[in-house]
């Protein structure tokens, strides 16, 4: 695999500007970076994206993160956002997304819903947690997504409600036949539809939904899938569970980890809805798609220490692995590093994060690692 180097512009400068030269910014950005808003007013930050690799070219787009407050009042009612993403490259791939995390008055009611679409290459390493980096095929890919869920509080901590969603995908391999076109046990090789529905449930005693210094959560959800047109034969489902933990060790120090584990259900194994080793939230440090198969369980510990009210630094580690006979702990896979933080928003508890992340070496290859910048954090 070539290495990818991806460069997020934020604009968002560190600076120690007279008061005098502040006045030249923008409003948004003298709050960003001067401004401590107590008001619970919405803002928007608007983020650049730059990027660059062999198979995609230049790519260039524009991210913006809208936040907002449903009751600017009661304090205990969480921040929401709606987010936009979209890019294009020199050699005609693009994406594009709209999400949005939305908690309405008090919490009484959760909402998660988005779209996105991609016109992307990414690496096919093959199934399994031994995967090599010599066998890597650059396959095209399009996939489109559309998720929708919801939750009703009872009580104070407990939540019920659903998740339902749609996937398609469509593949194409490589000019000269690898690993992907080969592969004996690769199901739908070339793509499918498929749509799922199912329960959710949330145990959260958070303290806050961003900068989370105390409580915990516990996410369970059961996805059952159904295939349309020619995947219409396939029936499964997908099982996850998710732990968080968060305890102030003293007033600018936060230990929190992080247990997470999904299985798929059912008989077949369509690949690209396997679970899959690696992203910006878990076990930073490999490429998301190095290690997939059937089931995916991983742990971490993360230490944050809160420099200012604007800066702040971490530390991780973490293990995991993805197997489909029975978890083999000889093969859980280490990862470990550390990170920066910038909270642009400080009254919300926004940041935006940048990390970098090393994963195992496996013989002959380099030690996989990875940088990552992204907004909020890990988990």
């Amino acid at each position: 695999m070539k290495k990818r180097t991806r460069c997020l512009i934020l604009l968002v400068f560190f600076t120690t500007a007279a008061n005098a030269q502040m006045k030249f910014l923008p409003q948004f950005l003298r709050k960003i970076l001067f401004v401590k808003d107590s008001s619970r007013h919405s803002s928007i930050a608007p983020l650049p994206v730059l990027s660059s690799a062999p198979e995609t070219g230049v790519e260039v787009g524009l991210s913006a993160l809208y936040s907002f407050y449903t009751d600017t009042v009661n304090r205990q009612t969480r921040v929401s956002n709606v987010f936009a993403y979209g890019t294009v490259t020199t050699k005609g791939q693009s994406r594009i997304s709209l999400s949005t995390d939305y908690w309405l008055p008090k919490n009484t009611f959760h909402f998660i819903a988005g779209i996105s679409y991609i016109n992307f290459p990414s690496n096919f390493y093959g199934i399994g947690s031994d995967t090599r980096k010599a066998d890597a095929e650059l396959i095209g890919q399009k996939r489109l997504r559309l998720n929708l869920s919801g939750e009703k509080r009872y009580g104070k901590y407990f939540y019920l409600g659903f998740q339902s969603g749609l996937y398609k995908y469509n593949f194409a391999g490589a000019a000269t036949p690898g690993i992907f076109d080969t592969g004996p046990n690769l199901q739908y090789r070339n793509g499918g539809t498929s749509v799922y529905l199912g329960p959710s449930f949330t145990f959260d005693t958070r303290n806050n939904n961003t900068y989370t210094t105390s409580g915990m959560l516990i996410a369970t959800k059961y996805s059952i899938y159904q295939g349309l047109g020619k995947m219409n034969d396939y029936t499964g489902g997908l099982f996850t569970i998710e732990y968080s933990q968060y305890q102030s060790l003293c007033k600018k120090l936060v230990l929190a980890w992080d247990v997470y584990d999904t299985n798929m259900t059912g008989g077949q194994s369509p690949f690209f809805l396997m679970p899959t080793l690696g992203d910006d939230e878990l076990m930073r440090g490999y490429y998301n798609g190095r290690y997939r198969d059937r089931d995916y369980t991983a742990a971490q510990t993360e230490l944050r220490y809160r420099i200012s009210d604007r800066i702040g630094i971490v530390g991780f580690v973490g293990t995991g692995s993805v197997y489909h006979n029975g978890l083999d702990l000889t093969q859980l896979k280490p990862n470990y590093g550390g990170g920066l933080r910038y909270f642009f928003d400080v009254e919300k508890g926004l940041s935006a994060s940048f990390d970098y992340g090393i994963g195992e070496q496996r013989p002959g290859e380099n030690r996989q690692s990875g940088f990552y910048i992204r907004l909020g954090e890990a988990f």
